[in-house]
């Protein structure tokens, strides 16, 4: 899993977009600029990547 972290990381510093679909919200907060949470497939958050990382509410949800 680093690895393919890694590789994305690489692609963004090249200007890549990606849309990256990640269980692992964590990593995915931390790689991301931008991100969407779903809740029984609907958009329940949107935000800055660094400002859903530090949301109590996303971290009660889907951070542990």
């Amino acid at each position: 899993m680093l690895e393919i972290f890694s590789v994305i990381r690489k692609l963004h510093g090249q200007g890549v977009t990606i849309l990256l679909v990640e269980q692992n919200a964590k990593m995915a907060l931390q790689t991301a600029d931008r991100a969407c949470v779903l809740e029984s497939g609907q958009v329940s958050f949107t935000s800055n990547a660094s400002d859903l990382l530090t949301d109590e509410r996303i971290r009660r949800a889907c951070l542990g």
